[in-house]
């Protein structure tokens, strides 16, 4: 009997042994196969969407390229619902995680954050006749944003960014409603057709509503109030360090020799890629 105990005691020590040895291969399997797959998003201009030929392009687009450009492999995009983009266990399904994810304290728990590769004011988007001057203005209002992200954690005030430096969070408005929207830019859709007539503010990027107002959107930016400043990642599978450095290592580089700046410049007309 003790015998066996020993052989059942080895062979479950070889298999979980070998599950480990998987669990690592993230690396391998992409050097390996030279091709890389990345989930990130298929609707969200100007980071991530489908052009008029059906192709995807955006910011996070030219960014997952220029990384397995750097890696010598190939890139092909699956476009997951959020919560599995952002949620982990993949299973090997994506190879990264290229989606403007911010980095917050639950999803630490679950994904790996490989770095930061730029940074995204959130903006508090009027409709151009709106008479919104101040944050306060919005107390009672209703307010739009996308779910299942930050605006929405913030305007619900749970927001916990998972980065070092940032100062607090302030929270200065008291929304009468909050409306909920499964697209980025369907907040915009119900803003653009009059202050208050469905939405009084929506709360997103930056750069996701300069490319609503550049593409003939009614609206405009609350002036010289950000609703909060977020860094954002590249994220990967909890099952591989060599691979989350690896990665890490090429967006450092691409930061310091300006290929970071020269993508925000180019996708938002401003430099996003300092901290």
């Amino acid at each position: 009997m003790k015998k066996l105990f020993a052989q059942l005691a080895l062979g479950a020590a070889v298999i979980a042994f070998a599950t480990m040895a998987r669990a690592g291969d993230t690396l391998d399997r992409v050097m390996e196969k030279k091709a890389m797959v990345v989930a990130t998003n298929s609707g969200w201009p100007p980071q991530s969407f489908l052009d008029d030929n059906n192709e995807m392009v955006g910011f996070d687009i030219d960014v997952s390229r220029e990384i397995a450009k750097r890696l010598g492999v190939e890139v092909s995009f699956e476009t997951p619902d959020w919560a599995t983009l952002t949620g982990g266990r993949w299973q090997g399904r994506y190879d990264l995680g290229v989606g403007s994810v911010t980095p917050t304290k639950a999803r630490a728990q679950v994904i790996d954050f490989v770095g930061i590769y730029y940074y995204s004011p959130y903006v508090y988007v009027l409709h151009k006749d709106s008479e919104a001057k101040t944050p306060a203005d919005l107390n009672g209002k209703i307010i739009g944003v996308e779910t299942a992200t930050t605006s929405e954690d913030f305007i619900n005030r749970r927001l916990e960014i998972d980065a070092p430096g940032l100062p607090p969070i302030e929270y200065k408005v008291e929304p009468g409603e909050i409306r909920t929207f499964a697209d980025s830019m369907l907040p915009f859709d119900d803003l653009r057709l009059g202050a208050g007539v469905r939405l009084d503010a929506v709360i997103a990027p930056e750069q996701t509503a300069l490319n609503a107002i550049k593409n003939g959107y009614p609206l405009r930016i609350m002036e010289g109030e950000y609703a909060f400043r977020e860094p954002l990642v590249v994220i990967a599978e909890k099952v591989d360090p060599e691979w989350t450095a690896k990665v890490g290592d090429i967006i450092e580089e691409m930061k310091k020799d300006g290929t970071l700046g020269t993508l925000t410049t180019k996708w938002y007309g401003k430099d996003y890629s300092a901290d």
